[in-house]
């Protein structure tokens, strides 16, 4: 018996490490061949820092300034909208009965489910129709749409957990509605709505294809779409490979503090 556990043991961790592999090996590669300054994948020049000085000197350096500045924007205004309408949504939905509890669910996952260039070229159509004002708007809407969904099934599994009692012992004990919610039900499912914010921050951030269909001809730049643009004109330079590494480390540095702050929370 012993030695069928340790065999599958063996089998479990060995299917781990090359799902990882699989999952973080490109992004490693990236990040060593950023201190080689070449774009054939050698270390023909040695071990330099030129990609990541290039970030700060080249002359694509306001140009990639700008997309990020953009993308920080409107990832940043996409996920607090997405965090309040994603709040109140799922508190709203929590409380229906369960018939409609189901198909309301079924419907906020659609746009998770659903095919990523059909939602762009469908949100496309939708604001040709009725003439929405091309630029920021659309891609807010757009964001917003795609990123609502997430944060709803973030905070759902939270507010699961949550004694329904306490929001009735709350008006019992003279709330109003809407004091109760804000007083007892949001900070309860608050870590819910911190780790909703940060997914759709990044989802936003992340986003290409509908944001390169509906930013229309405004120039509106950001950092996907800025990176598709160069590359289809000159392919990757090592000034990207720094620049991918960056991204790579400050993200994961931001889901690590998350991450560890929820546990010692929960912990406490």
């Amino acid at each position: 018996m012993m030695k069928k556990e340790k065999v599958q043991r063996a089998f479990a961790e060995s299917y781990l490490a090359i799902v990882l592999a699989l999952l973080y090996l490109p992004i490693l590669v990236i990040i060593v061949f950023s201190f080689t300054n070449s774009a054939n994948f050698s270390f023909s020049n040695g071990f330099t820092l030129e990609a990541y000085a290039s970030i700060f000197t080249s002359e694509k350096t306001p140009a990639l300034l700008d997309a990020l500045k953009n993308t920080f924007v409107l990832a940043i205004v996409s996920a607090v909208i997405s965090t309040v309408l994603g709040t109140f949504a799922t508190i709203g939905i929590f409380y229906l009965k369960p018939r409609l509890k189901k198909i309301t669910l079924a419907v906020n996952q659609l746009p998770l489910v659903n095919s990523e260039i059909v939602m762009a070229v469908s949100l496309m159509v939708f604001f040709a129709t009725f003439a929405f004002p091309q630029g920021w708007v659309r891609l807010i809407i757009a964001h917003v749409s795609f990123c609502t969904p997430y944060v709803v099934l973030s905070i759902l599994p939270r507010l699961k957990q949550m004694n329904s009692n306490l929001y009735e012992a709350a008006l019992d004990l003279g709330c109003k509605p809407f004091e109760a919610l804000v007083k007892v039900i949001i900070p309860y499912i608050s870590s819910g709505i911190v780790n909703g914010f940060v997914m759709a921050f990044t989802i936003s951030m992340d986003d290409f294809i509908i944001t390169q269909i509906n930013k229309g001809q405004t120039g509106i730049e950001t950092l996907s779409t800025f990176i598709y643009e160069d590359a289809r004109l000159k392919s990757l330079e090592p000034f990207w490979f720094a620049v991918f590494s960056i991204i790579f480390i400050v993200v994961m540095t931001a889901l690590l503090v998350v991450n560890v702050r929820k546990s010692k929370r929960e912990e406490a």
